[in-house]
């Protein structure tokens, strides 16, 4: 029989049997095979930290495939990934197989390798050990911490926050460095200062700028030109003087290549030079490391890309250096290889850095097998791998000192100029958008000597004012993390799809912008759970696992004395009532919520009906602006920093609703509501006489703001659906409307999905036509049924093309062609074996329920019998009857004794 061996992906599993061949089978255990289940009570504190595992059908499935590939099996190896949670996955797959006696005479060994070759997977098959427990109960802790805080933390959210999601370990915190960098931004109070630059001209009238650095002999500090009229003043007394160069002072200068990428940079790059997203770049990663179709094989082109190291093998740098003298030049390679190290804080250095496994498999040379994203990732990491170990550029900086007879003014002039391009001849490291620093390697000075006289072109006086600091992007956001050591670098991507995901923030020009719900979840865990979304905290937390995995702290005892404090502050948030929270909420926001009017009035006083005071209030879909006067005055804001003429302008809002006016043909009032669900707009209202009868409704599509909304779109979609027109080709009317998940056209059982920015309003016939192609592509009519004259379509399905009449199917024949069925078949089939559509939800959740609900009553119902029957110590009938009746096993024992 083959040996087994078990990795983490499909695609994977296949790259590696092939390398080994048939004397193993190899097994994919599609990531974790079992998980704490999202209930209350999977991680127990009060019994040491005991923990309930629990298998999806997924996980289930795999781990019986493992179990019938190891009958007769002598070794067992666990090729999960190098880290800590293939570590996890290892040990999981290992505990059930043990809990199933699937071990029995099987030898279980771990092996890991750092990049998908043949080389590298024959060489740690030779080289097996045991699992590495420290790293298991590093996991096991880290799973056990965020368990713990999510599930003891959102739920007191969800109490005394209405319409907050969720709360994190390092989620909590990210969002936290995302709010308080808003709340820079909003206090943030402009300074105005001014420069004055020369365009100036040497003898040879070769043109330059220099900029004002002395004025009277004293060195100008950066608000020192506070307005225009000192400005004009420095302008003028560089204008007034007779121009030369006092001096120039040139030194050479070495700039050394960036390290292979981690984890984090290469997140942090890829954001910064491809415009990927964290998530994009590693699945993107993924892909490039499980391995590609090269041309019949499949072959993993980089190393593991979750990795904090930036240390590479001797035998990469030195395939590298090779082909750097080969086809850069022998003038690029260094004299001694370049080693680096990780200055990241926490850094496990276990593995190597991103970087191909093949240098000589160019991002040309594999470029046709690739996808756009993955291409372009292969070639970013490519050529910083190379990079790191190319010879530095060289620089000539030069800076030029300028001033006139008197001295009273000195200009200063800057540039460089590369003498020897070195690394950057391949690769430059990007910068984020708001770095406006000037480039110096890209300015040039023309050759000046000392006392050369100059020529005065023009002199400016500019005006600017201090820029607040930027919004995060996903880059900045990342290396911030990574600096203050929240997190891991294999987390990040998560992280922030969870911040989104949840409307915690949004990300708007690629940086992110706290959401209101976002701000206020941060001002509640602020203000009651302080340290725990403490960065500093969370740091120490994180060096504390790290000791865990290093073998230099018991985890069980971290824990501890985690849950220790951690549950006292959860306990003394049982007694905070909602005013308390809104008190505390309403301090902390109201700069944002009620900025100043331009007018100088009170930012919270109620327009809507004049003596009461607006503030924050908590109902039952979340927060919201509203008035101390209510019930009387029932003015209510949605949740935004709004001015105060938003503010009255929604004045007409009344019952929690706005109103926009009345339809122009019912005469009934259209308004706009909050739902569970969403913003909606409604024409008219309930019958209270007749609760059967609702009044129509329509939800808000994406983008569209219920404060913005016009009388015009709302009546729109009242109407939906809408005729667009008639298909050109097959005379049958298309419908534009919205449906669940988002906007369509119909083309009568055709329908075809539209983008997010199509408007399902003014959508004209080319566009649906358009967007019912693709769908009518893989349908054919084949014409009417002779029953009912209804059409007969064939249809490409997820399992095989199938016919259609109505709601009847029936599937194909395996082997038969949908391009040839013919009509009559096409009936035949119908007849033979068509079968009704499944129902959705309504009706067959109803039935589903009901059904349920009857076996769970009579369940009850027979529990409850038995159990009164046990307390008066009888028995009941069905159990009577059983005991009368002998076993049949009884019987025959006793016809044989006889």
């Amino acid at each position: 029989m083959t040996d087994v061996v078990v990795v983490e992906s499909p695609a994977k599993a296949k790259t590696i049997n092939k390398y080994l061949g048939d004397g193993y089978t190899v097994l994919a255990s599609f990531g974790h095979v079992r998980d704490l289940p999202p209930k209350d009570g999977s991680v127990r504190p009060d019994e040491d930290f005991a923990m309930s595992w629990q298998s999806d059908e997924r996980g289930a499935k795999q781990v019986a495939a493992i179990i019938k590939a190891l009958k007769g099996a002598k070794h067992l190896y666990l090729a999960t990934d190098p880290d800590r949670e293939g570590e996890a996955i290892s040990w999981h797959v290992r505990s059930i197989l043990e809990e199933k006696k699937a071990l029995k005479g099987v030898e279980v060994q771990r092996v890991t390798f750092n990049e998908i070759t043949k080389s590298a997977i024959k060489t740690a098959m030779a080289h097996p050990r045991d699992l590495d427990f420290p790293l298991i109960e590093a996991y096991l802790a880290r799973r056990a911490l965020d368990y713990l805080v999510g599930f003891t933390l959102s739920p007191v959210l969800w109490r005394k926050l209405p319409g907050s999601r969720s709360a994190g370990r390092v989620q909590s915190v990210a969002l936290r460095l995302i709010c308080e960098r808003e709340a820079e931004i909003e206090v943030f109070q402009p300074r105005e200062y001014w420069t004055v630059i020369a365009a100036l001209a040497t003898p040879s009238g070769a043109p330059f700028t220099a900029r004002l650095t002395h004025l009277d002999g004293k060195k100008l500090e950066q608000f020192d030109l506070n307005n225009a009229e000192l400005a004009e003043a420095a302008r003028q007394a560089v204008e007034s003087e007779d121009l030369s160069v006092r001096s120039v002072e040139r030194r050479k200068v070495r700039r050394n290549p960036q390290p292979p990428f981690t984890t984090s940079t290469l997140q942090q790059e890829a954001s910064r030079k491809l415009g990927m997203g964290a998530q994009v770049t590693m699945r993107t990663a993924q892909q490039l490391y499980e391995g590609i179709d090269v041309g019949g094989e499949t072959v993993g082109l980089i190393t593991y890309m979750r990795t904090d190291g930036v240390q590479m093998a001797g035998e990469a740098i030195g395939a590298i250096r090779a082909h750097i003298g080969k086809h850069i030049g022998e003038a690029y390679v260094p004299t001694q290889p370049r080693h680096y190290t990780s200055k990241a804080k926490n850094a496990q250095e276990a593995h190597e850095a991103i970087r191909p496994t093949d240098v000589f498999r160019t991002p040309a040379s594999v470029s046709a097998y690739l996808t756009q994203d993955q291409r372009r990732l292969y070639e970013l990491i490519w050529k910083r791998a190379v990079a790191s170990q190319m010879e530095s550029a060289a620089l000539d900086q030069v800076a030029v000192d300028i001033g006139g007879p008197s001295g009273k003014t000195i200009l200063r002039a800057n540039g460089s100029i590369i003498t020897f391009d070195g690394f950057l001849r391949l690769y430059t490291e990007g910068r984020d958008d708001s770095d406006k620093a000037a480039d110096d390697d890209s300015r040039m000075l023309p050759p000046m000597q000392e006392r050369d006289p100059l020529k005065r072109e023009k002199v400016e006086a500019e005006q600017h004012f201090t820029q607040p600091p930027p919004r995060f992007s996903e880059a900045s956001l990342v290396k911030k993390m990574e600096e203050i050591g929240i997190g891991r670098p294999s987390t990040y991507a998560s992280i922030l799809t969870v911040l989104r995901d949840r409307n915690y923030v949004q990300l708007e020009n690629r940086r992110f912008i706290p959401e209101a719900r976002g701000r206020l979840v941060t001002a509640f865990l602020v203000s009651f759970f302080e340290r725990y979304v403490d960065t500093k905290f969370t740091a120490s937390l994180e060096e504390l696992l790290d000791d865990i995995s290093d073998g230099r702290a018991e985890w069980k005892q971290v824990l501890a004395s985690f849950w220790h404090d951690f549950s006292k502050a959860v306990e003394g948030t049982k007694e905070l009532t909602i005013t308390d929270v809104l008190n505390a909420l309403d301090k902390d926001l109201g700069p944002f919520f009620f900025p100043p009017r331009p007018d100088g009035s009170d930012p919270r006083h109620c327009t809507a009906c004049g003596t009461g005071r607006l503030g924050l209030k908590l109902g039952r879909y979340g927060a919201f602006i509203g008035c101390s006067n209510y019930p009387d005055c029932q003015f209510t804001r949605r949740l935004s920093a709004e001015s105060a003429e938003d503010g009255e302008s929604n004045a007409s809002l009344k019952d929690g609703m706005r109103v926009l006016g009345q339809h122009p043909d019912t005469g009934e009032d259209i308004t706009v509501k909050q739902g569970p669900w969403g913003l909606y707009v409604q024409q008219g209202e309930p019958d209270p006489e007749d609760k059967k009868a609702k009044p129509k409704r329509a939800s808000l599509p994406k983008g569209v703001e219920g404060d913005k909304i016009s009388l015009e779109q709302a009546v729109g979609l009242l109407s939906l659906p809408r005729l667009v027109g008639i298909h050109p080709e097959t005379g049958e009317p298309i419908e534009a409307g919205l449906g669940r998940f988002g906007p369509y056209v119909k083309m009568g059982a055709v329908y075809g999905s539209l983008d997010k920015d199509d408007d399902v309003l003014t959508i004209g016939i080319n566009r649906a036509v358009d967007a019912l192609a693709k769908k009518l592509a893989s349908i054919r009519t084949l014409g009417t049924h002779p029953k009912d004259q209804e059409p007969v379509m064939v249809r490409k399905g997820r399992f095989g093309p199938y016919v259609q009449h109505g709601q009847v199917v029936a599937t194909l024949p395996r082997g038969t062609d949908m391009d040839t069925v013919t009509l009559d078949e096409a009936v035949a089939l119908l007849a033979e074996k068509g079968k009704p559509l499944k129902a959705k939800g309504g009706a067959a959740k109803k039935k589903t329920a009901a059904k349920s609900t009857t076996k769970t009553a009579a369940k009850k119902t027979t529990t409850k019998k038995a159990t009164k029957a046990a307390a008066d110590g009888d028995t009941p009938a069905k159990e009577k009857k059983a005991a009368t009746k002998k076993p049949r096993a009884t019987t025959t024992r006793k016809k044989k004794a006889e």
